[in-house]
């Protein structure tokens, strides 16, 4: 079974994958592994989002490649983005970060009081 049929079956209902083998080496692992989000898309939805970064990003190169307008890569790039859970890329400081950034310095007593405050 190929990744398309597994997302066909599915039919973007949640699942796990509770075994894994490592084909080269004929290892199996069991347990419930949750799949990245990216294979919970549909198999459309998939094919789209890797085509989106094969083009770089490129909304003209999707609209050329889809035969669709602006609009409409928007639209489904948003639908799907709405679908995601992002990973905060800009996590809050340590208190420890902060407390040293203020004894070097290099941040305020204000600068400091805000980024401690500041939810994790």
């Amino acid at each position: 079974m190929d990744w398309q049929e597994l997302t066909d079956l599915t039919r973007g209902r949640p699942f796990v994958v509770e075994r894994v083998r490592l084909t080269d080496d004929d290892i199996a692992v069991e347990g419930r592994f949750e799949p990245p989000q990216l294979a919970q898309l549909s198999a459309e939805d998939q094919v789209f989002v890797a085509a989106f970064v094969r083009s770089h990003g490129s909304i003209k190169e999707m609209e050329r490649i889809f035969g669709v307008s602006y609009p409409t890569v928007k639209s489904r790039l948003n639908r799907i983005a709405g679908s995601l859970d992002f990973v905060e890329t800009d996590p809050a400081p340590s208190g420890a970060d902060v407390i040293d950034r203020l004894r070097r310095e290099e941040i305020s007593v204000e600068e400091a009081l805000a980024e401690l405050e500041r939810p994790q």
